[in-house]
């Protein structure tokens, strides 16, 4: 039977793992409430990662690392941005396209440090971490663990409680009930993708500078395409997507821990467990046009032409 510390370890673990799928899944949310969908995310996540460690093996400092990875993120969004805004090319294909673009640069331009490690930096906080128990476990986890907690909390409120957030989700609604009443629709999806972006840049990042501190080709290893899935796993709501995504990161750890108490189940499909899970969630979201309809934003996906 497992232990209260054992029980605390494994909590810090899922948060651990979970926590670049809700950066990643916050971020998209934001892109998905003002209309846009974006299927670059695993490239963005890949570029951030090899920038990332980059950054951070030439200057020492894990937040620069994480710093190099936001904007890392935020520069093929910005790309993509200007796809689908300013030329009006099709969502699905743009994103796909930077999904590609970044797999391919991280490929080429992260060759260097494949192989290579960080030092490693005890993260948390450094009082907190002297609490019997409680210290060892979840205060010595990295202090953007906490971060993304809170901003699961910070774009619920902006989304629900702020004009600018209405504002937001009234584009992702009808952009053109929202041109008609003078609002800058191309403006707000832009800035929503930027956001977007960055969080994707921010958990690429945590994945090389933080989680495993080391660079490998592929390491995202579908992350990007789960955080999509959580979006409509937590009905495009902040809190469910957190929630979603400590589940997935349990889902993750779980494998490690049935192998460590001797459960014989091949190690193969432990480690499927997730992406099968993923399938199943977006199967049953998909089967039920009404939910659909009721929590998906309307003009999800489609371009917005305003008379010029």
């Amino acid at each position: 039977m497992m232990t209260a510390y054992g029980l605390l370890t494994l909590a810090a673990a899922t948060l651990n793992a979970g926590t670049p799928l809700a950066l990643a899944a916050l971020g998209l949310a934001l892109n998905e409430r003002a209309g846009v969908i974006n299927l670059g995310a695993e490239g963005m996540m890949l570029l951030a990662a090899a920038t990332g460690f980059a950054v951070a093996f030439q200057t020492g400092s894990p937040w620069w690392g994480l710093a190099a990875g936001a904007a890392a993120g935020a520069a093929p969004a910005a790309g993509f941005a200007l796809l689908v805004i300013v030329f009006n090319a099709n969502q699905y294909g743009s994103g796909l396209a930077v999904m590609l673009f970044g797999s391919g640069l991280s490929a080429f331009a992260g060759g260097t440090y494949a192989g290579r490690s960080l030092e490693r930096v005890q993260a948390g906080w450094p009082l907190l971490r002297e609490i019997p128990w409680l210290g060892p476990t979840l205060f010595s986890l990295h202090p953007l663990v906490f971060a993304t907690m809170a901003l699961a909390g910070l774009s619920g409120w902006f989304l629900y409680r702020t004009r600018a957030g209405m504002l937001l989700r009234a584009v992702g609604e009808s952009p053109e009930s929202a041109h008609a009443l003078g609002h800058a629709v191309g403006r707000v999806r832009l800035l929503a993708i930027l956001a977007g972006g960055v969080c994707c840049g921010l958990a690429g990042a945590y994945l090389s500078v933080v989680y495993t501190q080391l660079w490998s080709e592929g390491m995202v290893a579908g992350r990007g395409w789960m955080a999509l899935a959580l979006i409509a796993f937590g009905m495009w709501h902040p809190l469910r997507i957190l929630l979603g995504a400590y589940l997935f990161g349990g889902l993750t750890i779980l494998q490690f821990q049935l192998q460590s108490m001797g459960v014989q189940l091949p190690s193969q499909f432990l480690a499927m467990l997730p992406y099968v899970c993923t399938i199943a969630v977006l199967a049953l979201r998909g089967a039920d046009p009404a939910w659909l309809r009721r929590n998906m934003p309307r003009s999800l996906g489609r371009p917005f032409l305003p008379e010029r």
